[in-house]
């Protein structure tokens, strides 16, 4: 009699392993590895398996060069994002926190597609018909070609798919989908693999646009195998807090365009709206406080002004504060260090608190410079104008670096009437905007 096969899966990552482990090898995480049957272990066998024939390698000169078709969503910043629109035949994972509006914008997203006479699904396992109707009728949603479902079984889905064609299909959400062929619970490492596998094939055959909803765990990443990220086409995550106006729209992952460009939209009672005038929408140009400094950030080919906010208080703990939100807060403590040695500045008994406003997040270095200033200016309670921009690149030995891109944050700033510039070098354009050059961290005391 042959030996039973034994094997476990972790729950969080994915990982097939003949012995239990208390703690996984891949991801670290604790008690999450379960033992698979053996219907489990002949389903994750066969997703791991390539079931294609033999294929010959061919010179890259010989392949045709093939376009991508797209359509538009009818929404300006959605289209940014995905890189000029909907691509039929896409897998799309949009993730985000609970309340930050993904459901919302997806139900306004497939009645624009609807209006342009296409059909489509609208699949909810959290939600009954009827409460996606009455936000629908808030919406303004309801068209005739948009359809809904509240199911969560796989095969009752795909024989819908079977029965009349759809241009465009929404899952909401992939947690809540299981198929009968697999015991485990919906939501596990198995179901979400396969339920994701059959939805990739289906949007391959027969060129259906799929989106679908990813929830998020308490560090911020998508729910479930990171295997799930790796199969679909384009990943796109919410950021924001539900509790505000903006909400931020990042692209991650994008297998037909660029991932840098970020989409920007506004709460309002008709739903997620693409955001106007977003160029003055993370910045408050009256307010005159000490503490804040304007700078210039690219998201993508999009240049932004920000607001740098710095809060510097007296300690009254032997361990200092040391917080950012929307900056990095190891680079933070760089920053602060340099000013330590280079200036002379005792921040070592101080609290220092950064915020980015506007809820973006910074992830170049061309705010350096305006994190330094908003620091001092808080530390010496001496006031920035908002006619005045920082942009530059603090390096650790003290010297303020030129940025890429300077022509187009330039030009922004310009189109925002701000008068006053500080760079580390002279642009290569001429402007009527007075330009002041601070190539050394020690130049910024020339201001305070």
């Amino acid at each position: 009699m042959a030996k039973k096969k034994i094997l476990f899966e972790c729950q969080h990552c994915g990982l097939t392993t003949p012995k239990w482990m208390g703690k996984c090898t891949n991801c670290g995480t604790w008690d999450s590895l379960i033992e698979l049957t053996e219907h489990q272990q002949e389903v994750v066998k066969n997703i791991k398996s390539n079931p294609n024939p033999r294929v010959k390698a061919i010179s890259i000169n010989d392949i045709q060069e093939s376009e991508v078709y797209r359509y538009s969503s009818l929404d300006k910043e959605l289209d940014s994002v995905l890189g000029g629109g909907i691509v039929p035949g896409s897998l799309t994972l949009l993730g985000g926190s609970p309340g930050v509006g993904k459901s919302t914008l997806l139900l306004k997203i497939a009645s624009n597609i609807s209006s342009q006479n296409k059909n489509v699904l609208y699949v909810s396992g959290e939600e009954s018909a009827g409460q996606i109707k009455l936000r629908a009728n808030r919406l303004k949603a309801n068209q005739d070609t948009l359809y809904l479902l509240s199911e969560i079984k796989l095969e009752q889905i795909l024989l819908e798919l079977q029965d009349k064609h759809y241009d465009f299909l929404i899952i909401d959400s992939i947690q809540t989908i299981y198929s009968e062929n697999i015991s485990s619970a919906p939501g596990s490492v198995t179901q979400v693999r396969q339920t994701t596998f059959e939805l990739m094939r289906i949007a391959k055959e027969k060129g259906i646009a799929i989106f679908i909803i990813g929830h998020i765990t308490k560090e911020g990443s998508i729910a479930g195998p990171r295997v799930l990220e790796h199969m679909v086409d384009v990943v796109l995550y919410f950021e924001g807090d539900s509790s505000q106006e903006l909400r931020i729209l990042r692209g991650y992952k994008n297998r037909f365009g660029a991932t840098s460009e970020i989409g920007v939209f506004e709460m309002k009672s008709e739903g997620l709206v693409s955001a106007t005038n977003i160029s003055s929408r993370f910045f408050n140009p009256t307010s005159q406080q000490s503490g804040s400094a304007l700078t210039v950030i690219m998201e993508g080919s999009r240049p932004i002004i920000l607001e740098v906010q710095a809060l510097v208080s007296m300690s009254h703990s032997p361990n200092s504060k040391r917080q950012a939100t929307g900056y990095d807060n190891n680079r933070l403590n760089m920053l602060l260090a340099l000013l330590e040695r280079k200036l002379d500045i005792p921040l070592s008994g101080y609290d220092v608190f950064i915020n980015i406003t506007g809820g973006i997040k910074i992830t170049e270095t061309a705010a350096d410079l305006a994190v330094l200033a908003a620091i001092l200016s808080s530390f010496r309670d001496r006031v920035i104008s908002k006619e005045t921009v920082f942009i530059g690149e603090v390096s650790l030995v003290g010297d303020v670096r030129e940025v890429y891109e300077l022509d187009a944050r330039l030009k922004e700033v310009k189109v925002q009437n701000i008068s006053k510039v500080l760079l580390a070098k002279k642009p290569r354009e001429k402007t009527k905007m007075k330009i002041y050059i601070v190539d050394e961290v020690r130049k910024l005391l020339e201001w305070y």
